[in-house]
């Protein structure tokens, strides 16, 4: 039948693993059930358990599934709360409470943080609670023969469902929408890419605090609903509780609406995460003095001596400390305010992140493809920088099993200069209030953006290249009341071969385009802005048609049909860079008009030249922007 793929009844012998349970009390073993992989329960609940069904039917679905597999008694669990654990068997099986019906085996096993969990007093709770007791709070027996592999693995599911996916609020959820698509999936792929280490670790805690404040909430609203459906009276005190159950509604939909933003992949990687904890500066070292620090694997005296002659002894050196090292992270990390770190060419190796938190000047001694620094080891981040100044030049970073970019600008500002990036998830990342000025570099290989900048950033990109990434610049959205919009300036930029756009601005739908979107793709989707939808620049295949048609009309004219062709390409370029200025200062005025709007509504009818003055400054010019998979420019609309 369609269950004897999933389980072991019609195989002799266990195919589950064994696990010895912790504690001081000689146990049983136990099925070790809690390491399955992520499809292994995505196909559970999808094909066995939940499938298409709707929020207000996932306990019946639960049910039926369970009712099909479990073994209705004759088998033995440990019973576990968060103050005892006790040995029971099952003798019956509440399917629809999703409950059992235990006992307590013989001889009496119990560990528990005290003694006063004796077998008289079991048996009291046990009598209290009916003798029945959550499936999810049992984990069964280990048995060779496999005839109660099914029922273990059952409830396994049961248990990470109500501990990992289950909300309070989903049964309040709309029904039309198939509960396992909608939450299920989101939820599981969220776990498990926390488990693999692919979500940042702020936005893991962001999450968990989200979570507990929204169920915090949610118990809240629900006592104040009770209350008022319960008392038929139109009281004031009624009323009152009427505002406040209103108030707390709005909280809890809000961070309902943030949960599922960090659970979607998609919007995870458009919309980033704010929290960050500041890195703290050391500030001027206490003697005073500005350090050189030199970082070589090996020091020759004719490295020295060029080193000496390039780096180390400028008009006035003879005060000037020096201190020699091997580590680059090592020596960033003893760093102070104004030092200064000299990188020989060599191929470094580190395991850890670069903070920092003062203004200090990296430089690579040679090219950048002769001055490598390469990250080993996973982890959140590469380069973290919250210093007021900080210049890095002359290196190229490669970024190996990284969750966040390779870069990331959190305060202060920070100068790339002819650097080469290699990176692994997102490139380089512009904080809200952080500055950036980027020139003369080379990235690539990003699977997110190459560039994303956040809403009240500084961001100036001059004479780079941009390629080989999933989108080239990602403006996120600033249209939020709470935020400034960017500064960004882009000059004379190769924006070429990324899967998506060259550049990106997500911001939400307007109420003007409400009607549009609902006819046509519903929820998340990314437009094009209608200069840039048939206007990817030409390219060497479509120069040499357009040259070759010409010489079938015009065999003598080679030369000019060439020069009209390059002329149009020049001419495509200009107007994606105008399109690109335009569509961002159009939607910076749209950003002024609704903070006018909310001024008014407060009473300001008159508002200073500063405060209403917040739109973007873009300066756009000179980009050229090639063989990008969906065109120069796009709109990602949420």
């Amino acid at each position: 039948d369609s269950w004897s793929d999933y389980g072991s009844r019609d195989k002799p012998g266990t195919t589950l693993g064994r696990t010895v349970p912790d504690g001081n009390v000689l146990f049983p073993d136990i099925f070790h059930t809690d390491h399955l992989l992520f499809y292994e329960r995505f196909r559970a609940y999808r094909d066995y358990i939940l499938a298409d069904c709707k929020a207000s039917e996932v306990k019946q679905f639960i049910a039926e599934y369970l009712e099909k597999v479990l073994e209705p008694s004759g088998w033995q669990a440990i019973w576990r709360t968060d103050v005892f654990d006790v040995l029971v068997g099952v003798v019956g099986v509440n399917f629809f409470a999703l409950k059992a019906v235990v006992q307590l085996s013989e001889p009496f096993l119990c560990e528990s943080q005290d003694d006063s969990f004796t077998l008289e007093c079991m048996q009291e709770l046990l009598e209290v609670k009916e003798h029945q007791i959550l499936l999810q709070e049992l984990w069964v027996v280990y048995d060779e023969s496999g005839e109660f592999d099914q029922t273990a693995l059952a409830i396994e599911h049961v248990r990470f469902f109500y501990r990992s996916i289950w909300r309070t609020w989903d049964e309040e959820e709309e029904d039309e929408f198939d509960y396992f698509v909608r939450c299920v999936e989101p939820r599981l792929r969220l776990h498990y890419d926390v488990l693999e280490h692919r979500v940042p670790s702020g936005l893991v805690a962001g999450y968990q605090n989200l979570l507990s404040q929204c169920e915090e909430l949610y118990e809240k609203f629900l006592n104040v609903r009770n209350s008022i459906s319960s008392n038929d009276s139109d009281s004031e005190a009624e009323n009152v509780s009427m505002v406040e159950g209103l108030k707390l509604y709005d909280k809890v939909e809000h961070l309902k609406q943030k949960l599922k933003l960090i659970e979607n992949p998609l919007l995870r990687y458009m919309f980033g995460y704010q929290e960050y904890g500041s890195l703290q500066a050391k500030g001027p070292r206490p003697t005073g003095a500005k350090v050189t620090h030199v970082v070589a694997s090996t020091m020759t005296a004719n490295l020295l001596h060029l080193l000496a002659r390039d780096k180390l002894c400028p008009e006035s050196c003879e005060d000037l400390e020096i201190q020699f090292h091997r580590d680059p992270l090592a020596t960033v990390n003893a760093c102070y305010e104004g030092d200064k770190v000299i990188i020989c060419p060599g191929h470094y190796v580190v395991d850890g992140v670069f903070c920092i938190a003062d203004s200090v000047e990296l430089e690579g001694y040679g090219l950048p493809d002769d001055v490598i620094i390469e990250k080993q080891g996973k982890g959140d981040n590469f380069f973290d920088c919250t210093g007021a100044n900080i210049k890095i030049s002359n290196l190229k970073l490669v970024q190996h099993d990284a969750v966040e970019g390779i870069l990331n600008v959190h305060h202060g500002k920070t100068t790339l200069e002819n650097c080469v990036l290699e990176c692994e998830t997102t490139g380089v990342t512009v904080r809200t209030s952080a500055e950036l000025l980027m020139k003369n570099s080379d990235l690539y290989g990003a699977k997110g953006a190459g560039v994303e900048i956040y809403p009240g950033s500084v961001c100036a990109l001059l004479h780079n290249g941009i390629h080989h990434c999933k989108e080239g610049i990602l403006v996120k959205n600033f249209l939020d009341e709470d935020y400034e919009a960017p500064k960004i300036t882009m000059v004379n930029n190769m924006i070429h071969n990324n899967e998506g756009y060259g550049v990106v601005l997500v911001r939400p739908v307007m109420a003007s385009e409400m009607d549009a979107s609902a006819q046509g793709t519903k929820g998340n989707f990314l437009e094009e802005t209608p200069k840039t939808r048939n206007t990817q620049p030409t390219e060497a295949g479509d120069e040499t048609a357009c040259a070759e048609g010409s010489r079938q009309e015009q065999p003598g004219c080679v030369t000019d049909e060439l020069e009209l062709c390059k002329r149009a390409e020049t001419s495509e370029q200009t107007e994606n860079n105008s399109q690109i200025a335009n569509v961002l200062g159009t939607t910076s005025a749209k950003k002024g008009q609704m903070h006018k709007k909310s001024l008014s509504e407060l009473g300001f009818t008159e508002a200073d030249d500063n405060l209403m003055s917040q739109e973007m400054f873009v300066s756009v010019e000179g980009n050229q922007f090639k063989w990008n998979g969906k065109g120069s420019f796009g709109i990602f609309l949420f």
